[in-house]
C-alpha cells in the first residue's frame, strides 16, 4: 500500500506560523491528485445554491443515509454486549476466565484499529463497512456452537477486529455529508440508537429466558442477533454510498451541491491518497495526547461497565429477570440525553463543554455506588446507576470534536483511529477494574472511576483553550497574509473556497476554524 511522501501540493508556498502551524498561500492551481475526490466534480470555485434548496437537500440526504448509519452502530454495540446479557443466563465462562472474554474483543479491536482504516481509505467505504457487518454476524452466530474458554476467546478477538472499522467510518461519512454545525446532532442519531441496545437487547433477552426447547436461552440469544448484524451489513452494501460525489439517489446536481454545502468547513470529504506527513502532524498535535487521556478515562469505565452492568445491577439485590428489565430504562435516558446534548452542541458551536458538564452524573452516580454499595438502598444505588446514563453524550461528543476539528483525510483517518485505538486500550484495562476477588461490590473499580472521571474533566478544560488560541492564532495569521498579498474581502473568499477540497490539513489551512 503506497504512502506519499509529500507534504503538501507543490504550488503551495509554506511560511512558517508562530507556535502552532503552517499557513499555505494560494499561487495557482493544484493538480486534482492532490485534492479531494470532490475536487473533480465540484472544482476549486464555489458554485451557488439558494438555503431552500439546501435544506431540501438535507432532508433527502438525512432519509438516505442516517437510518442506515443508526442500524450500523445499533447493530455494532448490540453485538458487542451480547455477553453480558449472557453473563447472567447460564454463560458457560465464569470467574477471571470472564475477564479475559471480555477483554478478547478489545484486543482483537486494537490489533486491527489502525490497518483497517488505512484499508478502507483504499477502498469504497460503504462496500468495506457492509463486507465487515455480513462477516462479524456470522462470527456473533458461531458463539452457540461454542462451549470452551478458547472457543469463545478466539470468537470474541475476530469480533473485535471486525467491528474495529465502524466507528471511524462512520464518523467519515458524517464529516462527508453534514456541515460543522450538524455533526454533533448527526452523530447523536447514530449513538442513540447505540444506547437503543438496551431496549432491543434486554426485550430480546428477557424473552429468550422463557424460552424451553433443545437450545439453550443464551445461544439463542447470539443466534437471533448474529442474523439481524448479516440483514444490516445486506442492507448497508445495497444502500449506502460510498461518498457524495457517487451517491445514486442524487442527481449530479445535486451531488454538487452536496459537495457545496460542506466546502466552507475546510475538512474536505475523501482522498484514496495516503500520506505521510499528515500522520506524523496527527502525533505533533497535543490535542492528539488531550484527546488521548479523555477517551482512555472513558474507554477504562466503558470495559468494564459493558461486561459487568447487569452484574452490579444484580448485586444491588435484584433477580436476574428483574436485572434484565432495569437495564432497559438506561436508555432511554441516555438516549434522550444523547440526542439533546447532540442538538445544543450544534447550536452553541461547544463540544468540551459539554463533555465537562455531562461528566458530572457519573461523578456524582459512581461516589453514591462507591460509598453506599452495602446499606441495603437498592433503590437509591439503582438511581445512581441509572443518572449515570445523563453523562452518555461524552463518547459521541469526542467524535463530533474530531469530525469538526480536523482537516486532511488521511490525519482525519488517523485520529479517528488512535482515538478509537486508545478507546480500545481503555476498555481492555476496564475488563479487569471489576475483579472476582472485589465482588460483589466492586468497591476498587468504581473508586477508580471516580478519580478517572476528574481526570478527564481537567483534560477537557485543557482541550477548549487549545482551540480557542488556535483560533486566536489563525486570524492573525489571516489577517497577515491578506495584507501581504493585498487581498479583498472577495479574494479572501475566493481563496477559502480553492483551498476547501486541496485536502490540507487544519494545521496547513488558515481558512479552518476550530470549534472549542
Amino acid at each position: 500500500m503506497p504512502i506519499g511522501e509529500e507534504k503538501g501540493p507543490e504550488s503551495y508556498k509554506i511560511e512558517p506560523e508562530a507556535d502552532f502551524a503552517s499557513i499555505p498561500a494560494i499561487e495557482k492551481d493544484v493538480e486534482s491528485m492532490d485534492g479531494d475526490d470532490a475536487l473533480k466534480l465540484a472544482g476549486t470555485q464555489a458554485r451557488i445554491f439558494d438555503d431552500e434548496y439546501y435544506k431540501r437537500l438535507r432532508r433527502k440526504i438525512d432519509i438516505h443515509v442516517m437510518p442506515l448509519l443508526v442500524f450500523v452502530y445499533f447493530t455494532q454495540f448490540l453485538d458487542k454486549n451480547i455477553l453480558s446479557y449472557a453473563s447472567i443466563m447460564d454463560f458457560p465462562v465464569t470467574g477471571i476466565n470472564y475477564n479475559n472474554v471480555a477483554q478478547a474483543f478489545y484486543m482483537g479491536f486494537l490489533v486491527w484499529m489502525f490497518p483497517t482504516q488505512y484499508l478502507g481509505q483504499r477502498f469504497p467505504i460503504a462496500k468495506y463497512l457492509g463486507f465487515h457487518i455480513i462477516t462479524w454476524g456470522g462470527i456473533v452466530m458461531l458463539h452457540a456452537v461454542c462451549n470452551s474458554f478458547a472457543g469463545f476467546y478466539s470468537i470474541r478477538f475476530f469480533l473485535g477486529m471486525l467491528e474495529a472499522c465502524v466507528s471511524p467510518s462512520l464518523i467519515l461519512i458524517v464529516s462527508m455529508w453534514y456541515k460543522q454545525n450538524e455533526r454533533a446532532g448527526r452523530i447523536a442519531w447514530f449513538y442513540a440508537g447505540n444506547l437503543s441496545t438496551s431496549v432491543v437487547g434486554g426485550g430480546v433477552a428477557y424473552g429468550v429466558t422463557y424460552f424451553e426447547g433443545s437450545i439453550e436461552p443464551w445461544k439463542l440469544l447470539y443466534l437471533i442477533l448474529g442474523a439481524l448484524a448479516i440483514l444490516c451489513g445486506v442492507l448497508v452494501v445495497l444502500f449506502l454510498p460510498d461518498y457524495p460525489a457517487s451517491a445514486r439517489f442524487l442527481s449530479e446536481e445535486e451531488r454538487i451541491a452536496a459537495l457545496e454545502r460542506v466546502r466552507l468547513d475546510q475538512g474536505g470529504t475523501r482522498n484514496g491518497h495516503i500520506k505521510r506527513y499528515q500522520i506524523v502532524e496527527t502525533f505533533k498535535d497535543i490535542r492528539t495526547w488531550l484527546m488521548f487521556l479523555i477517551i482512555m478515562c472513558i474507554g477504562i469505565p466503558n470495559g468494564g461497565n459493558s461486561a459487568f452492568n447487569n452484574i452490579i445491577t444484580k448485586s444491588f439485590g435484584w433477580t436476574s429477570r428483574q436485572s434484565l428489565l432495569l437495564d432497559m430504562p438506561r436508555t432511554a435516558i441516555g438516549g434522550f440525553a444523547v440526542v439533546f446534548a447532540g442538538w445544543l452542541s450544534d447550536r452553541i458551536k461547544d463540544r468540551m463543554t459539554l463533555v465537562l458538564i455531562l461528566s458530572l452524573p457519573t461523578l456524582v452516580g459512581m461516589i453514591i455506588m462507591t460509598t453506599m454499595q452495602y446499606s441495603g438502598q437498592r433503590g437509591v444505588l439503582q438511581f445512581a446507576q441509572l443518572i449515570q446514563n445523563l453523562s452518555a453524550p461524552g463518547f459521541p461528543l469526542c467524535y463530533a470534536w474530531n469530525a469538526s476539528n480536523i482537516g486532511g483525510h488521511t490525519k482525519k483517518v488517523t485520529i479517528n483511529a488512535f482515538t478509537l485505538f486508545t478507546f480500545g486500550v481503555g476498555s481492555v484495562v476496564g475488563t479487569y477494574i471489576f475483579l472476582p476477588k472485589d465482588a460483589p461490590g466492586y468497591i476498587p473499580g468504581k473508586a477508580a472511576i471516580v478519580v478517572l472521571t476528574v481526570v478527564m474533566m481537567l483534560s477537557c478544560v485543557a482541550m477548549a483553550y487549545a482551540n480557542v488560541r488556535l483560533n486566536k492564532e489563525k486570524k492573525l495569521a489571516l489577517e497577515k497574509l491578506a495584507a501581504d498579498n493585498g487581498w479583498t474581502e472577495d479574494d479572501v473568499k475566493r481563496e477559502r473556497e480553492k483551498a476547501a477540497f486541496l485536502d490540507l490539513t487544519d494545521r496547513e489551512n488558515v481558512f479552518f476554524i476550530y470549534t472549542r
